[in-house]
């Protein structure tokens, strides 16, 4: 499951993520769909201080519970995600960088190999075609 039954992205928006601890780390402020199927995958989390960074999260395994959004990634896990810039698009290598770093792979694709490094993972751009952010249900 990419994002919660039964909501759309606008539903999504301004809910305050959990982490796996309980801990709050920070609001939800865009949802990006897969420029292929359309179907939410990620989200940006406004953390900080001062929420001045915005931080991918994939939506894979995220559950809403009242105004909360609950994912399976720790706190410091999420705070340690690549910085890439919330500009509109996320390319098929900043996406691939960020499902490195959350230790999964894309919706639908087989679970890397044991061992296999970046260049051998079989990260094809064509099938990845990417995520933009979405206003739409």
């Amino acid at each position: 499951m990419n994002a919660p039954p039964d909501d759309t992205p606008q539903d999504l928006t301004g809910l305050t993520v959990v982490d796996t601890e309980g801990s709050k780390v920070g609001t939800v402020q865009q949802v990006y769909r897969d420029d292929a199927t359309d179907v939410p995958e990620w989200i940006t989390v406004r953390t900080g201080l001062f929420g001045m960074r915005e931080i991918f999260v994939p939506l894979a395994g995220a559950r809403r519970a009242g105004g909360e959004l609950h994912v399976p990634y720790a706190k410091e896990a999420i705070k340690k995600a690549p910085r890439i810039e919330t500009d509109g698009h996320l390319d098929p290598s900043e996406e691939a960088e960020l499902y490195r770093h959350y230790g999964s792979t894309r919706p639908g694709d087989p679970p890397p190999a044991p061992h296999s490094d970046a260049a051998g993972s079989g990260d094809d751009p064509a099938r990845h075609p990417g995520a933009e952010p979405t206003d739409r249900p």
